[in-house]
């Protein structure tokens, strides 16, 4: 099975990292916490500091599957604005990569990037007019899935948004035996 990654920045949502983390190493997959600096320790919005399993190290996603954005303010902003990331981001998309991102992350990050372009998404409310600025079109609920792009809209739903991406990614079956054991 290939590698998933979810990104962390100065800001980010805590429980959309880390939620998502636990459901997708739950359902057997292999997932790694990236920080965008050169330290390993990232603090999250509400002041949680968190160990990336490894810092951004240009050029070893080939095995990558799904490339994760969680959201939180300014942890979006601030994933973004790092160049590398966001090149990556856009590369493993047009190569028909995997790409999640929950909260602010869909429009303060994929949309910037020109990957929600004629997709159906969700985000935080308040964030829709980027999203509907990219050509995206918003729904508002909490988890779309359009093709390879999954999205979610906030923290209540990082694990509902987690199950969606192990139920494409390892299968219905699996998710739903991973949300019962967590009395989902």
């Amino acid at each position: 099975m290939k590698r998933s990654y979810i990104f962390l920045a100065t800001g980010f949502e805590e429980i959309e990292a880390l939620a998502t983390a636990d459901v997708l190493r739950r359902a057997g997959m292999e997932v790694t916490l990236v920080s965008i600096y050169k330290d390993r320790m990232v603090t999250g919005a509400n002041g949680i500091t968190v160990a990336a399993d490894i810092v951004f190290p240009a050029g070893e996603y080939d095995d990558a599957d799904w490339l994760i954005c969680p959201g939180g303010m300014p942890g979006a902003d601030n994933l973004v604005r790092f160049e590398p990331l966001t090149e990556l981001l856009k590369k493993h998309f047009a190569a028909g990569g995997h790409v999640a991102a929950i909260c602010a992350a869909p429009a303060v990050v994929l949309s910037q990037l020109g990957i929600l372009a004629g997709k159906t998404a969700t985000c935080y409310p308040g964030f829709e007019p980027m999203l509907a600025q990219a050509g995206a079109k918003a729904t508002g609920k909490r988890v779309e899935r359009d093709g390879n792009i999954i999205t979610g809209n906030g923290p209540s739903s990082a694990i509902p948004f987690a199950l969606a991406i192990a139920a494409a990614t390892v299968g219905q079956s699996k998710a739903d035996e991973v949300s019962a054991g967590m009395l989902v």
